[in-house]
């Protein structure tokens, strides 16, 4: 199996994670190292969760028009959220809706990765490209970011791992 959302990482940390997957232990890594669940399961309650974030972080950053899961988005696109301005004619003025969309696979997962997810697509709204500033405001919000960002890596592989258990069942 590769490693495909690890393929940019250390061939010693590679080789720590397919030891784990041989060993199947991924999803005690994550148990153990991330125990805490989120209880926000509905596309409300996100929403109101990513503008706590943002007013908390981002205070000049535009208002989101929507945030919501989607379960359009999906690991085979390697889309984990996506961050959209969508442009509308209102009254004679154009006018961007700006929207937040977190894959649904992030209901399920630990608190802090919904966070890291919320972080990077919230980063969007002020630096468009991943840069240095880009990734210097994530870390600003989120300290322990990039931490965060490959162990939702090995979550994703671990669940590509089942996944393909039980197709072949």
């Amino acid at each position: 199996m590769s490693l495909k959302y690890l393929s940019h990482y250390a061939p010693e940390l590679q080789h720590q994670v397919k030891q784990m997957m041989a060993e199947r232990s991924i999803g005690a890594y994550i148990q153990a190292k991330y125990p805490q669940a989120h209880t926000i399961q509905t596309d409300k309650a996100l929403y109101q969760f990513v503008n706590e974030y943002r007013k908390a972080h981002l205070k000049n950053a535009p208002l989101l028009n929507k945030v919501q899961y989607d379960n359009t988005l999906n690991l085979t696109h390697r889309a984990l959220g996506l961050n959209t301005a969508i442009s509308r004619v209102q009254g004679g003025k154009l006018v961007a809706a700006k929207e937040i969309r977190i894959a649904s696979v992030f209901k399920n997962a630990p608190a802090d990765f919904l966070n890291m997810i919320v972080v990077h697509e919230l980063a969007h709204l002020k630096e468009r490209n991943h840069d240095k500033a880009f990734y210097k405001l994530c870390t600003h919000m989120l300290p322990d970011y990039h931490q965060l960002e490959f162990d939702v890596r090995v979550y994703l592989t671990g669940l590509d791992m089942c996944a393909s258990m039980q197709s072949t069942g």
